[in-house]
């Protein structure tokens, strides 16, 4: 069987699934590297992981707006989630990851360094985020989890892109509505709410 980058995708996906169901009311996470921390997605919101591919540039995005894709004839909006937590922007190589989510009712890219494991966790072994300085604002994060010798952060999609915060920009100069494109209900790719 040759495989391709879906193909391992799925089967990576389905034989952890099929292991966590065996477990009982575990939840299942993707974690993945932003530099040398680890941070975890809910497994239900991904839809797929897929190598770095260069976007189309939206003017007037903010700094965490990579740009779009076309994914099979769907445009997807690229989020570098390192951007996103205040850590500097991605130089994106060949080594980088694209996970596809579904956050509310869009589909989205988040930029990451790599794809690490899925994790199988207990939701009361999900700790709150203590107030100390973390470099990420807290209402990007859903918890925090300990895992033998290391610590995995959890995200929360709905923090991350909620409430609005995926519009290119917020000023009256940048509004969509403006364009007759937009006023015939064509969909502004870069609102999540």
């Amino acid at each position: 069987m040759q495989w391709t980058e879906q193909s391992v995708t799925d089967s990576f996906i389905k034989d952890d699934l099929q292991r966590s169901t065996e477990n009982g009311d575990m939840q299942q996470f993707i974690t993945f590297r932003i530099g040398v921390e680890e941070y975890g997605i809910d497994i239900m919101v991904v839809r797929e992981i897929k190598g770095w591919t260069e976007t189309t540039m939206i003017p007037n995005a903010p700094v965490h707006v990579r740009g779009v894709i076309n994914l099979r004839g769907v445009v997807v909006p690229i989020f570098d989630l390192r951007a996103r937590f205040g850590m500097g922007t991605t130089v994106p190589t060949a080594m980088h990851v694209v996970i596809i989510v579904a956050a509310g009712k869009r589909i989205i890219g988040l930029l990451v360094d790599a794809v690490s494991d899925i994790i199988s966790i207990d939701p009361k072994a999900i700790r709150p985020v203590p107030e100390m300085g973390l470099p990420v604002d807290d209402h990007f994060l859903e918890g925090l989890v300990a895992l033998d010798d290391r610590m995995v952060t959890l995200v929360a999609l709905a923090g991350l892109f909620g409430s609005g915060t995926v519009a290119a920009n917020p000023s009256p100069a940048h509004q969509p509505a403006a364009d007759p494109g937009f006023a015939k209900g064509q969909p502004d790719i870069l609102k999540v709410a």
